[in-house]
């Protein structure tokens, strides 16, 4: 068992594909890297001697069957969607699967029938999800290794640009998939509060941010990320009457972001029509009354913003009130958004990107009462050995050996909730710099 297959080589697997192909050199690996950029995945593979490159339409069911025929465990780094596809080709070829995404109720459909082809599939096996969940288990564990009673739990993680690298007035870059980060939030917010659930929905979701302190690092705004009361049973809190899963930005994002939420520039719903032919300009004023003033004056009053406010200034700085033409033939409000943002926000080749992932949990122990923070901050180094890469990467790359070594025992559908997972990962992981520097006082 070492063949390895790796479909995607985008902009997060590199991490995954150097730890993989280190690997191979030293334990007789042999791993295929499959993309529909074949010149993408050539780029990964560098000619190492225990790799090769593919093409992958992952639509193609015949060519994505032969692939995986082919391998003992496959890695999928595609858009979520499509990891349905990679694991019932799995099942059928009983070929163990590693992913980095949310799993879906229909993959932990799944469950039973890889459990009885003795089949691991693990998914949100990255960063968030992924090293959010194991340093959380493990500190939840030892908590209530000592007898603690859990109170409150509240966990954050933010793909953010180091301050070294902040030049724009967003103080933010892409380091994931800009599609995700503008269509980011959509739906309506889960959590508990003091006992009570709390809904929040998209309209609402980046207007009622909050602020923490992260140790060393200062100020950061955060916004409740999907449906925080899902964790309750997996992080074994059934009855905990606080706990938040949050999204990080830097200061005054949240606002502009709720900006482009109420003008409507984050809909990937419908087309806008002739914007091949329009101006920003024009588009702007489209979404607004007609009354006296400039497109900006009009925008700000709609906004309720004051016209030179930071909000204002990031929205202007983004070049929405220009006279440029868009350029985009039938595009959505969201994927002309994403357009220009790619025209902003892309990472520079100096560019250091930077992760904060920050857990705070509140507990009881024998009649005292103690506050932990949880704080891991790590930076890239240029764009292309990003930390977000490293992050997403490195813990998929790791589990990998792990089945091969014979490590795992559970099979079925899971995350890496359970101690025979995270414990490895996580001592690996400080190997390379993930390291969570724990502070407790008593309250």
């Amino acid at each position: 068992m070492k063949n390895i297959l790796i479909i995607g080589a985008g902009r997060s697997a590199s991490a995954c594909i150097n730890y993989c192909l280190k690997n191979a050199k030293e334990r007789g690996w042999f791993v295929t890297v499959a993309d529909a950029d074949p010149k993408q995945a050539e780029k990964r593979i560098n000619n190492h001697p225990n790799g090769r490159s593919a093409w992958l339409d992952v639509t193609k069911k015949n060519d994505r069957k032969d692939l995986i025929s082919r391998h003992d465990i496959v890695v999928s780094l595609l858009p979520a969607h499509l990891h349905l596809l990679v694991a019932k080709d799995c099942i059928q070829f009983q070929k163990h699967l590693v992913t980095a995404s949310y799993v879906s109720k229909e993959m932990y459909r799944l469950g039973d029938e890889a459990r009885d082809a003795s089949l691991i599939f693990m998914g949100e096996m990255g960063l968030d999800p992924g090293i959010d969940h194991m340093s959380a288990m493990r500190l939840l564990n030892q908590i209530r290794d000592k007898g603690g009673n859990i109170k409150a739990f509240r966990s954050y993680a933010g793909g953010l640009i180091a301050p070294e690298s902040d030049d724009n007035p967003w103080h933010y870059k892409f380091t994931w998939n800009p599609r995700n980060v503008v269509l980011a939030g959509q739906g309506t917010a889960q959590y508990m509060e003091e006992g009570k659930y709390k809904y929040t929905p998209y309209s609402r979701l980046f207007k009622e941010h909050h602020t923490i302190d992260v140790p060393e690092m200062g100020k950061y705004e955060a916004y409740a990320n999907r449906d925080s009361l899902l964790y309750r049973e997996i992080y074994g809190v059934e009855g905990i009457p606080n706990i938040l899963r949050a999204t990080l930005r830097a200061p005054g994002f949240c606002d502009a972001w709720n900006a482009l939420v109420q003008i409507g520039l984050t809909d990937g719903s419908y087309p806008i029509h002739d914007a091949d032919k329009i101006t920003y300009h024009e588009w702007m004023n489209a979404y607004l009354p007609e009354g006296n003033g400039s497109v900006k004056e009009r925008m700000a009053n709609f906004l309720g913003e004051d016209v030179d406010s930071e909000v204002m200034q990031k929205l202007e700085w983004l070049g929405l009130f220009k006279k440029v033409k868009i350029n985009l033939a039938q595009a959505t409000p969201a994927l002309i958004l994403e357009h220009l943002l790619l025209q902003k926000w892309t990472l520079k080749p100096e560019d250091k990107d930077m992760i904060i992932m920050q857990h705070e949990i509140e507990y009881e122990l024998k009649g005292k009462n103690y506050n932990v923070v949880s704080s891991m901050v790590m930076k890239g180094n240029g764009e292309e050995d990003t930390a977000m890469a490293r992050l997403v990467g490195l813990p998929m790359g790791i589990f990998v050996k792990l089945i091969i070594d014979g490590k795992i025992t559970t099979t079925g559908v899971n995350i890496p909730v359970m101690k025979e997972v995270y414990d490895p990962v996580l001592d690996e992981l400080e190997k390379y710099g993930v390291i969570f520097k724990e502070q407790e006082v008593e309250v």
